[in-house]
């Protein structure tokens, strides 16, 4: 039977898009708690099904598809610049296509604003109305208030009309600055992306005979599977390892290893691939908040996800892409390659970032080892045991050493050098994956 906060997500998720809730009043609702309906409230808003606003309330937004992540709805404009709604707040949900800065005549900004968009604009009354007219949303910035009969024209249309202390200028930089990290959320492949799903799953229940592992064996050919309770509930994993030369009408609960490691459909793809590597596994259970079984993922389809990813191109930076942008192949035969210390990669006193050094010496010893080895690593130690400080600006020569590779992993001392003396020195330990 589903807990009360599984109610109160479900209820909030057959709500219609546009709706706005309350604590109180879904507390009285579902007969619950008002600290369990703020549980709940929030737990939604993390799975991205309402958006609460600040002078507004909490409201029902239509989740976004992956393909769309880089779409903001209005209410995330609200949030993202700490905006108060003066009018439309029953448009609040819908999804902007782009905004229009409205630095120019009234009729040429017209001509560049249409149905979906949003106008930012200062406290020019006409070109709130003619824009709401158009079908498109309104912020205004500098903190202006607007006309009574523009905020019921917002009301009647259903399309926001939000004012921000922030000048236009620094409003355009929030906005692009949100979409922007979307963007690189986008590129993150996850679990969820992935899985099998449950139709598609075997697996055994606690009370299953050992015999019935014998029998999913032959039908997929694979050795392990997950174990669930009649709640769908993880309990357990079973291997061929567990079953072997054990009574076959033994309950699989007997044998099965409790409390395995599982994902959630959020996890990365690249930290499930670094357990997997790391235990040893080839099969992950992929589990839902309340540990319920949503399907699996295999060590086969995540690396294949991986090396997909790395084909992609590339939309957002991160600050590992602005530092390995700085690299240039050397022609010199001892140093790797040299890179550039940039502002974005210092600390408060203008020197080398210690995180910096890290990617530099991590982004080193990968190189090195897909010289010798072609296929995936997986970073599984790092010892940094000599720093310097390296003034901004400065150019460092990188060179690394290959002190020992295996057929599953590697070992790379790495020095970085400016102008001759050494400045630093790591060794990384890393698991070799075969493609």
């Amino acid at each position: 039977m589903a807990t009360k906060h599984e109610q109160i997500l479900e209820y909030i998720h057959r709500l219609p898009i546009g709706e706005k809730i309350s604590v109180r009043q879904i507390a009285k609702e579902m007969g619950v708690s008002e600290g369990t309906a703020y549980r709940a409230i929030k737990d939604a808003e993390n799975k991205g099904y309402v958006s609460t606003i600040e002078r507004v309330g909490t409201i029902r937004i239509e989740k976004k598809r992956k393909e769309n992540i880089e779409k903001l709805t209005y209410a995330e404009v609200v949030n993202i610049v700490d905006g108060q709604v003066l009018g439309g707040r029953e448009g609040l949900h819908k999804t902007l296509n782009r905004f229009v800065i409205g630095a120019m005549q009234l009729e040429a900004m017209m001509r560049y604003t249409g149905a979906g968009d949003l106008l930012i604009v200062g406290n020019r009354t006409k070109a709130h109305e003619l824009a709401l007219q158009a079908g498109a949303a309104v912020l205004i910035t500098g903190g202006f208030d607007t006309a009574d009969h523009v905020k019921k024209l917002a009301d009647d249309r259903q399309l926001p009309i939000i004012s921000t202390s922030y000048d236009t200028f620094t409003v355009a930089t929030m906005i692009n600055r949100a979409i922007y990290d979307q963007l690189i959320k986008k590129e993150i492949v996850l679990v969820e992306d992935i899985l099998i799903p449950l139709d598609k799953t075997a697996y055994l229940r606690v009370n299953d005979p050992i015999e019935r592992w014998y029998a999913l064996n032959k039908e997929t050919r694979h050795s392990r599977f997950p174990v669930v309770d009649d709640e769908l509930k993880v309990q357990g994993i079973v291997t061929a390892k567990d079953v072997l030369d054990v009574d076959r009408q033994l309950p699989i609960e007997k044998v099965m290893t409790k409390q395995p490691i599982t994902v959630n459909g959020k996890t990365s793809v690249a930290f499930a691939s670094h357990i997997m590597v790391w235990e040893g596994i080839e099969l992950l259970p992929v589990v839902d908040d309340y540990n319920r079984l949503q399907g699996i993922i295999s060590r086969q389809d995540v690396l294949k996800a991986l090396q997909m990813a790395q084909r992609q191109p590339q939309v957002g930076e991160t600050i590992d892409d602005l530092i390995t942008a700085q690299f240039r192949e050397s022609g010199d035969k001892e140093t790797l390659f040299r890179c550039t210390i940039t502002p974005q990669m210092t600390n408060y006193l203008g020197t080398l970032s210690y995180g910096v050094f890290a990617t530099i010496v991590t982004e080193a010893a990968a190189r090195m080892l897909r010289a010798y080895k072609r296929g995936d690593l997986v970073m599984e130690n790092i010892t940094i045991y000599f720093i310097k400080p390296v003034q901004i600006d400065s150019t460092v020569d990188v060179r690394a050493k290959l002190l020992e590779l295996g057929r599953k992993f590697g070992k790379v001392d790495v020095e970085v050098y400016n102008e001759g003396d050494l400045v630093g020195k790591a060794m990384m330990m890393c698991q070799l994956i075969d493609r």
